[in-house]
């Protein structure tokens, strides 16, 4: 009789307005605020619909297939004074991602060795990594990109003295030139040997830990591996007679011909990216490295490993775990840091977009091209690092 009437009270038990209901009053909440957020998102795309159909520029993305009108100092791809505006933008995307790229190759390079370094016993290293660590990060980056420009590469010496790297590398005012690779038909073969190495490489990799595991045995993978991803290829290529011939910059009286040419722009907006991020990415690796108990290195040193091999096989990999997640940001810093470099005069995609916008007057959709543009590479940066980041994490049980 108990349970009848307990059941019979909850059936009847009077319901709760919904305007007290605690859940019901917050799905309300957010409708509303959702709302609000796609009126006001309409409100500003109408208002700006009708003033540029006002004006007399309906938007379009027309103007994309008209010609440019203006000439690149540098280009990835070839660019004429009548290339269409779009083709001139793939060309300035092009140059960000390469001086990008190859800034964020260098960066972590540096970086890596100077927050090592900032832990080094040695005195004088110590404080040599400390001094650089502090300069550069208290020196705005587009005052280090002046000095880089205005200061360092404007005291090179002329073409015709120009320094010089066993007459192959040739660094002078006019830039940085080396030597242009030239592709024969047989290079596919060696293309596909240097693949094919790779994959051994990570096979080998992974048959080495799992012996490791097994026996406590350690096999040199990493020299393995290396010693295939670089001798196969070579191999194959001098079997081949050589498929790839090397144009070498010649000297001339006034600048060089032939071969791969970086002019001052580039290696300006390079090295500046590179040496200021290396300092930001150095703190991060010191950071890592700290976080790691000291008792890791002790229990390391006691099973008789050495410092080198307690640094490659001990304490980088635990603090990977610690420095992915900053490290992610501080790359995406230097794609956005890019943006700097119509201040020397690299035409990259910031710089080649308001150039467009001043002679076409389409301001919208060159703001819009060049949000899309960042937007993008941000985010396919994230996806990958953040995609190492879970290899890397420890996984709990």
């Amino acid at each position: 009789m108990a349970d009848l009437s307990s059941a019979e009270g909850r059936r009847h038990k009077p319901s709760v307005m919904w305007w007290r209901d605690e859940r019901k009053r917050g799905l309300l909440a957010q409708l509303l605020v959702a709302v609000a957020a796609v009126g006001f998102a309409w409100f500003l795309v109408h208002n700006m619909v009708a003033n540029q159909a006002r004006l007399g520029v309906p938007l379009s993305l027309s103007f994309l297939s008209d010609p440019a009108g203006f000439q690149l100092s540098f280009a990835a791809m070839s660019v004429t004074l009548d290339s269409p505006i779009q083709r001139i933008l793939l060309v300035g995307a092009l140059n960000t991602l390469l001086a990008s790229a190859v800034a964020i190759v260098i960066a972590t390079t540096l970086g890596v060795i100077i927050g090592i370094m900032r832990l080094s016993t040695n005195w004088l290293i110590a404080r040599i990594a400390e001094v650089y660590i502090e300069a550069i990060r208290n020196v705005p980056l587009l005052l280090q990109l002046v000095f880089w420009y205005g200061g360092v590469l404007a005291a090179l010496p002329k073409a015709k003295d120009a320094l010089g790297i066993g007459d192959v590398v040739f660094l002078s005012i006019k830039g940085l030139f080396m030597p242009r690779p030239i592709v024969q038909g047989d290079f596919w073969i060696v293309l596909a040997v240097f693949v094919t190495s790779i994959v051994a490489a990570v096979v080998i990799r992974r048959w080495a830990k799992k012996r490791q595991m097994q026996t406590g045995q350690q096999f040199p993978s990493f020299s393995v591996g290396f010693a295939l991803i670089i001798g196969l290829p070579v191999l194959a290529s001098l079997l081949l007679g050589n498929p790839v011939e090397w144009e070498v910059p010649q000297k001339g009286t006034f600048n060089f011909t032939g071969g791969l040419a970086f002019q001052p722009e580039v290696v300006a907006l390079i090295m500046g990216l590179a040496v200021s991020s290396a300092a930001y990415i150095a703190e991060i690796v010191r950071g890592g490295i700290v976080a790691i108990s000291h008792g890791q290195t002790e229990a390391a040193y006691a099973l008789g490993l050495r410092p080198r091999t307690n640094l490659r096989l001990v304490i980088i990999p635990q603090a990977l775990r610690i420095i992915m997640p900053p490290m992610i940001s501080q790359y995406l810093n230097v794609v956005k840091n890019s943006t700097l470099a119509g201040f020397i005069g690299y035409p990259d995609l910031f710089s080649v977009i308001s150039t467009s916008q001043n002679q076409t007057g389409r301001a919208v959709e060159c703001v819009a091209i060049l949000m899309l543009f960042y937007l993008t590479v941000s985010l396919s940066i994230s996806l990958v690092m953040n995609w190492f980041n879970k290899r890397v994490a420890l996984v709990e049980r």
